[in-house]
């Protein structure tokens, strides 16, 4: 009986991982068709915290144009580039407007984010490419967006169509599906059990 338990069970998990596979593939499809942007704050002092904010509207406010008019995300992630010095100069203007005296690094990185929850969608875990800010010391609380498809500022109808524009129908569904969040953490647990054998 324990033998055909154990055999059942291994069968059961197996199953599991193995219907995984295509579903991570979706998954890496919704990761490279999404830029976001990652902002660490100096601390987790209140007052770092409401700084990060204020720095993210500046930022927002900066980059929106670039990414409302961006075709694709390879585009938008090219005009920050080339725009990356005047977003580091306009976080900085705010934190100096502030009071404060940090400094502002800005970068365009590839980075891996868990599962994220913003406004009516979930993104899986996995590596992103991101505009990622960090101010001062940066080792307070984050907060992240998608700026492409731009839902960090968009209306909730304009975000739907730009989200139906950028994503397949299935990886639509993925992302705008409550009950696929333990999938997403499933996914998670997978590849951090994958990263221990590399």
């Amino acid at each position: 009986m324990k033998l055909w338990l154990r055999s059942a069970c291994t069968a059961f998990v197996l199953t599991v991982l193995f219907s995984l596979l295509p579903f991570q593939a979706d998954c890496r499809d919704i990761a490279d068709n999404t830029f976001r942007l990652h902002i660490l704050a100096n601390s987790d002092s209140q007052a770092d915290q409401t700084l990060k904010l204020l720095v993210r509207d500046r930022v927002l406010c900066y980059t929106a144009a670039l990414f409302r008019s961006a075709p694709d995300k390879e585009s938008g992630m090219r005009a920050v580039r080339e725009h990356l010095q005047d977003i580091a100069n306009a976080a900085y203007d705010e934190v100096l407007l502030q009071g404060y005296d940090y400094p502002v690094r800005a970068e365009v990185t590839r980075m891996y984010f868990t599962t994220r929850y913003y406004d009516g969608y979930t993104l899986p875990p996995g590596d992103y490419d991101a505009l990622r800010l960090s101010i001062g010391k940066a080792e307070g609380h984050n907060w992240w967006c998608v700026m492409y498809p731009s839902l960090c500022l968009s209306s909730a109808g304009e975000r739907e169509s730009r989200v139906r524009e950028v994503y397949t129908e299935e990886e639509y569904s993925e992302v705008t599906d409550s009950g696929v969040q333990y999938k997403f953490k499933l996914l998670e647990w997978w590849e951090s059990l994958q990263n221990i054998f590399r």
